[in-house]
C-alpha cells in the first residue's frame, strides 16, 4: 500500500494547490504523511457524517472538495462541532485532504463532472483566464422545461430540487454550466452566448436583472447537488492511478446527502401579505 504522501502527490498533480484561489484552504487538514493508505472515501463536505462514514469503512484518507476550516481558526477543541470531527479522524488514523478552488478549475475538473452528469458536450471554458465553468451543447435543441428535467432526474435528489427562470418553452441548444455558486458568473455567462445557465445559490437580484436583459434561462440545483458528480470523477481518476502504480487502493463515493436543506414547502396562491 502507498504512503499517504505518495496518494497526496498525485492528488496535488491532479488539482495543483497553487491553482487555488488566494482566500481558499485546500491541502491535507491531518494525517501522518507515512501512514500506509488502502481505502479512499470522496464525499463533498468534511461534516460529521462523513467522518463516521469514513470510520464504518476504516477508510485511511478522506478527500472532499469542501474545506474544514475555510476562514482559519483558533482552537481544534472537541467540544466544538468541527473540532470534532478533527478528534474523530485523528483518533480512527484517517486522513482529510480538501480540493476545492482548485478542482473547479482543473481540466478535468468540477464542471466537466457536472456537465457529463447531465451527458453534455463539453465546447471550452466559460471563463478561458481560469478555466472556471464550461460551456456545452446539447445533442438536440430541448426546451428549457426538459432541460431543467433532465437535470433534475440526472443530479442527485435534494429538498430544494431544481428552480427554474425563463421561458419554459424556449429552445435550449447552448448551456453554461458552473458547480457550485454561479451568479459571480453571468458576464461571461451574457458573453458566451449561451441559451441557459445551469449552477447553483443563484439570488433574487442577480437572477431579475439577468431574466430583464436577456432571454437567458436559468437553472438552480442545489449547490451540493451541482458539486456531487465530481466525486465520482475524482475517484476514477484516483482508480486509474492505484492500477498504473499497482496500488490496489479501494475507493468509495459516498452517497450519504449532506446538503443542509431538509425540506420545501410551497405556499398556497393569493396575494402577498
Amino acid at each position: 500500500m502507498p504512503r499517504l504522501s505518495e496518494v497526496i502527490a498525485e492528488l496535488d498533480a491532479l488539482w495543483p494547490p497553487d491553482r487555488a484561489e488566494q482566500w481558499d484552504a485546500v491541502g491535507t487538514v491531518c494525517g501522518d504523511p507515512d501512514a500506509t493508505v488502502g481505502r479512499v472515501l470522496f464525499a463533498v463536505d468534511p461534516v460529521q457524517e462523513i467522518a463516521d462514514e469514513a470510520v464504518s469503512l476504516s477508510a485511511d484518507l478522506i478527500v472532499t472538495h469542501h474545506p474544514l476550516y475555510l476562514r482559519g481558526t483558533t482552537t481544534v477543541a472537541a467540544g466544538h462541532f468541527k473540532g470534532r470531527v478533527v478528534h474523530d479522524l485523528i483518533k480512527n488514523d484517517i486522513a482529510l485532504h480538501v480540493a476545492h478552488t482548485n478542482a473547479d478549475t482543473a481540466d478535468p475538473g468540477v464542471s466537466d463532472a457536472l456537465a457529463g452528469a447531465l451527458d453534455l458536450r463539453v465546447t471550452g471554458p466559460l471563463v478561458p483566464e481560469n478555466g472556471l465553468g464550461r460551456i456545452c451543447e446539447l445533442d438536440r435543441p430541448e426546451t428549457l422545461a426538459e432541460f431543467a428535467a433532465r437535470a433534475a432526474a440526472r443530479l442527485p435528489a435534494t429538498a430544494q430540487g431544481v428552480r427554474v427562470a425563463g421561458d419554459p418553452g424556449m429552445l435550449v441548444r447552448r448551456v453554461a454550466v458552473s458547480g457550485g455558486s454561479g451568479d459571480s458568473l453571468f458576464d461571461a455567462v451574457r458573453a458566451a452566448g449561451v441559451d441557459a445557465f445551469l449552477t447553483s445559490d443563484l439570488r433574487h437580484h442577480p437572477v431579475s436583472e439577468a431574466t430583464q436583459r436577456t432571454p437567458l434561462g436559468l437553472v438552480d440545483a442545489a449547490h451540493w447537488a451541482t458539486e456531487w458528480p465530481w466525486c465520482e470523477q475524482a475517484a476514477a481518476q484516483l482508480d486509474a492511478i492505484s492500477d498504473r502504480h499497482g496500488w490496489d487502493l479501494r475507493v468509495h463515493v459516498s452517497k450519504t446527502v449532506t446538503d443542509p436543506w431538509s425540506s420545501h414547502h410551497t405556499s398556497s396562491p393569493g396575494a402577498p401579505n
